[in-house]
């Protein structure tokens, strides 16, 4: 019989709708039954591709004997993490600071005023190196609350008051110069020179923010360092199992410290923003490895997470019918059957697949460690590897539409589509942007998720928020339409209003959302760009597109709030970085109007200049602020670059352009004679 998980929207909720626990979703009923039965609260969190959450299902929560239990003696609360980051925000706080890690499945345990006493992650079914079984932990929680209710109460208001207390992260400090130089020089002397990356062995994470702020940091200060750690983790990536040989697209993380054996979700986050990543990567180098894979994970977002709606799909499986990598891994044997003896025989040399194997039960994750010799067989064999896998059984979709993972999915796409010239990728982009705005805003307001067309109840958070304005900006960029540029007006608004601390930075929920425990306000990235970094650079972005002081002047005083952090961790404040780059840089502003402007345009959206802004268009088209006044010279088309809206003699020739725009910020950043158009 169906538990009270059934009419949810979230897949991962979903499922568990037909476990034998009673599951109930996050709210007041639940904590109100807590308190008429007088029992804690076991507090679940996971999200749908999560290998380890499914492992703890099978395991514990499809086991009729382990649900009776959980039902006697608790009230049992499930939460996908994915629509409620503000729950799982406090809760794995909590988890850390009781055990000193954290991860998913989170399992908590609560008092009826959701007060933690009691936290972990995954817990086996049996007692398994070192770890308790999870009827272990139930039987000694449960006889806690019943027999030291008032030493367990205590506990529960020390954690409450730990997290309560702010962290600190060093006094504000503006992010010059000297603080963006010294996070690079930290980040090389933490670099792993043999495999790439900042860890020094497993699990490996793509550093997708820490590699954008590389970029950016190259771009202004030339250093050739910070280049060589983007360009070779980039490859090392690409090359190794992380990255889908066939069709295109990352996996979560690499469970060793060489990129070779992925943990096989793949996320929408991860390969939006890797997609953005590989794309600067190219216009600073013109690397064809880098051209290639920002081109073939575009194309994977198309064809594997695209919805019918026109959003983009949260996630694909780490499993296939249970099994992690059943999709995805090969045998020598399996190869010759797809292929033939020769072809098999190539593909096996090729793609490192060995009779011992480089993942389970004797098989291998591809990769592709060279260039083939012959490209015009690989692209043979590939073609009818993918078409065999896809006759295998194929990992499920966590098939949400996450607002700030389109808002990443829009700008990745849309620049895409502009520096690739490949209008399906803007045209995409365009479509999520149209879905989100019509769906997702409701009464001004945005929602965090949506499904089958039908937006979810959760209200959205400072990520949401920020990632959309920030697609919505680039989107702007790439077709002129000022309607993209008033909705990022509108979301910033709201940034404005309900997000805001005081005297600087930003907050993760609003001031009117749900009150938990505390109110959760963490500057540090985790997979995707912190809310307030990416708040801040959305606000400059606007600011640069608009000449509004008003809004450049709040992302500073966001970004001054991540001086201590910086200097500390900048791993943990790559964003921030990244838009302190384009704060030291201007940014630059590129305006390009005028007849047959197709080849000025694509040069200036060349530029490397950090955070640069270039809009294409006619200087009379209503809306567009940046465009205004400036027109073409001479009959022919003209490209304007300005700082503050101060802009240089309009340019012409293409190669002036080009030269321009390379030295503008690496010569100090300071502009020639400017004139006001």
């Amino acid at each position: 019989m169906p538990n009270r998980l059934a009419a949810s929207t979230s897949p991962y909720l979903l499922q568990h709708a037909d476990n034998p626990v009673d599951w109930q979703e996050w709210g007041p009923e639940a904590f109100a039954e807590a308190h008429e039965r007088d029992v804690p609260v076991l507090l679940s969190v996971g999200y749908a591709a999560c290998h380890w959450c499914h492992v703890m299902a099978h395991e514990s929560f499809e086991d009729e004997a382990t649900a009776a239990v959980m039902n006697e003696l608790f009230v049992c609360v499930k939460v996908d993490r994915e629509e409620r980051p503000d729950v799982d925000a406090i809760y794995m706080e909590a988890t850390q600071a009781m055990t000193g890690h954290g991860g998913w499945p989170m399992t908590a345990f609560l008092t009826p005023d959701a007060e933690p006493v009691y936290c972990g992650t995954y817990f086996p079914n049996a007692p398994r190196h070192g770890m308790p079984s999870f009827g272990m932990v139930l039987d000694a929680v449960s006889a806690a609350w019943r027999e030291r209710r008032d030493e367990v109460r205590t506990a529960g208001r020390r954690v409450v008051e730990q997290l309560s207390t702010p962290r600190s992260y060093g006094e504000p400090a503006p992010l010059d110069a000297e603080l963006l130089d010294r996070a690079a020089a930290v980040l090389g002397r933490t670099y792993d020179d043999q495999a790439g990356g900042f860890e020094a062995g497993g699990p490996k994470f793509p550093p997708s923010m820490v590699l954008e702020f590389l970029l950016r940091h190259r771009a202004r200060t030339g250093d050739a360092a910070a280049l060589r750690m983007v360009e070779h983790t980039c490859e090392r990536m690409a090359r190794g199992g992380l990255y889908d040989q066939l069709a295109g697209g990352f996996a979560r993380y690499s469970v060793d410290g060489q990129w070779v054996v992925p943990h096989f979700e793949k996320m929408l986050y991860d390969n939006a923003l890797l997609l953005s990543a590989y794309l600067h990567l190219w216009r600073e180098t013109g690397s064809p490895l880098a051209r290639r894979i920002a081109a073939e994970t575009a194309d994977f977002l198309l064809a594997d997470l695209r919805t019918p709606e026109g959003g983009f799909a949260s996630a694909l499986d780490a499993d296939t019918d249970g099994v992690e990598g059943l999709t995805y891994a090969w045998t020598p044997e399996q190869l010759r059957a797809a292929l033939g003896d020769s072809d098999g025989a190539y593909a096996a040399a090729l793609l490192e697949v060995t009779e011992t194997g480089t993942f389970e039960h004797g098989s291998s994750v591809l990769q592709l460690l060279a260039d083939p010799a012959d490209p015009q067989r690989w692209h043979s064999v590939r073609s009818r590897l993918l078409a065999a896998r896809v006759q295998r059984l194929q990992p499920g979709r966590d098939d949400k539409v996450v607002t700030a993972w389109n808002g990443l999915a829009i700008a990745a796409l849309a620049e895409a589509g502009g520096l690739l010239e490949e209008p399906s990728y803007a045209a995409a982009a365009v479509a999520a942007a149209d879905l989100l705005l019509r769906l997702h805003l409701v009464e001004g307001r945005l929602r965090r998720t949506s499904r089958d067309g039908a937006v979810g109840a959760h209200a959205g958070v400072l990520e949401d928020y920020a990632d959309l304005a920030h697609g919505l900006l680039v989107l702007h960029q790439t077709d002129g339409s000022p309607r993209w540029l008033e909705a990022a007006r509108t979301l910033l608004d709201v940034v404005r209003e309900h997000f805001a601390v005081p005297d600087g930075g930003f907050y993760d929920t609003a001031d009117d959302a749900e009150a938990l425990l505390r109110r959760p306000q963490d500057p540090t990235d985790g997979p995707v760009p912190a809310g307030a970094a990416a708040a801040a650079g959305a606000f400059l972005t606007f600011a640069a597109l608009t000449a509004s002081a008003e809004h450049r002047e709040i992302a500073e005083q966001a970004l001054s709030t991540y001086g201590g952090l910086l200097g500390r961790a900048p791993r943990a404040a790559g964003w921030a970085a990244a838009v302190g780059e384009a704060l030291l840089a201007g940014p630059l502003e590129v305006a390009v109007s005028g007849p047959d402007l197709a080849d000025l345009a694509a040069v200036a959206r060349r530029t490397t200049s950090p955070g640069a802004v270039v809009v294409v268009g006619s200087p009379d088209a209503p809306g567009v602020p940046l465009l205004a006044g400036r027109t073409a010279v001479g009959g022919q088309a003209a490209a304007y670059v300005c700082r503050g809206f101060v802009c240089e003699r309009p340019i012409t020739d293409l190669a002036e352009l080009r030269g321009r725009l390379r030295t503008t910020f690496t010569d100090g950043g300071t502009l020639g004679a400017p004139v006001t158009a």
